[in-house]
């Protein structure tokens, strides 16, 4: 379930995914919402190219720690890779 920051008060949230599409974002939402697992999401700053580098917008998933490895093995069972 999507959480506020609030909900996020007293620890350190982990960063375990940026989407760099909508529809990638749209996705990992509904797959941790029909999964059970409380996240936080917000819209950030990503550094994208290897030689022309440009500056672009994404979507940064964030969850608990006591969360973590929970929603990494959740992703992977459906195709995304967990940020490091």
């Amino acid at each position: 379930m999507k959480r506020d920051a609030d909900w996020f008060e007293g620890c350190e949230p982990e960063l375990v995914f940026i989407a760099k599409r909508l529809r990638q974002a749209e996705k990992l939402e509904s797959i941790f919402t029909e999964s059970g697992i409380d996240y936080g999401v917000e819209p950030d700053h990503y550094e994208s190219g290897l030689i022309l580098r440009s500056v672009k917008v994404g979507a940064f998933f964030y969850v608990r720690p006591e969360s973590r490895e929970r929603a990494e093995t959740v992703m992977r069972e459906y195709g995304f890779v967990p940020a490091k």
